[in-house]
């Protein structure tokens, strides 16, 4: 479990396939904090850190995960953005974010206001259901709000905060996010469509 507010963002440093999976390794100033065995988001996607050192970690995803996400775009020297599992010991200062990623939704808009920035996504209309105006939503592992919202689309404002301290800076139009439903949402969906 997590809470889609990012501690800070590491760096791809290498990569490589065996069978249909991907292995990453990944830089970050938290490497020296991470145990094997560890659930950490990046980009909202929850994997398990499998070796640590020298400042770097190893993580692999399956093939489920890569048909998921935006894992497959992920080249040497992307930024990705990362936090750990939750302390059931604080407070949940975004939303309960479970790393499990639904869907990717594109970049159609994004646009720099004075001291803020929104961006407009677009994503299958499939999921249309599971968005509400004002609603939580998890974007590349972090907590926003949308609003604006459409049959397959919606937009999120980004505070000066979470763009300078999350890969939000590097975010272009045409560019793919991995999108996590809020939980509450699914399930009420699926409570419906069983009824």
């Amino acid at each position: 479990m997590f809470t889609g507010i990012i501690e800070t963002t590491g760096i791809i440093k290498d990569i490589f396939s065996s069978g249909t999976n991907k292995t990453f390794w990944v830089q970050s100033a938290l490497a020296h904090q991470l145990t094997i065995d560890q659930s950490v988001a990046h980009n909202g996607v929850c994997l398990t850190v499998e070796e640590v050192k020298d400042g770097l970690y190893r993580i692999t995803a399956i093939e489920e995960t890569l048909l998921k996400t935006n894992l497959t775009g992920w080249k040497i020297n992307t930024v990705v953005n990362i936090e750990r599992c939750m302390q059931m010991n604080g407070r949940i200062d975004g939303h309960i974010v479970q790393g499990h990623v639904d869907t990717v939704a594109t970049c159609i808009e994004n646009i720099a206001k004075d001291g803020s920035w929104e961006y407009q996504f677009e994503f299958d209309k499939k999921f249309g259901t599971l968005i509400i105006e004002k609603g939580s939503i998890g974007l590349n592992g972090i907590s926003l709000t949308i609003f604006n919202v459409k049959e397959n689309g919606f937009t999120v404002a980004i505070i000066p905060y979470t763009y300078h301290h999350t890969n939000m800076q590097y975010l272009k139009q045409g560019d793919k996010i991995n999108i996590e439903f809020d939980m509450i949402g699914k399930y009420v969906g699926r409570i419906m469509e069983l009824k």
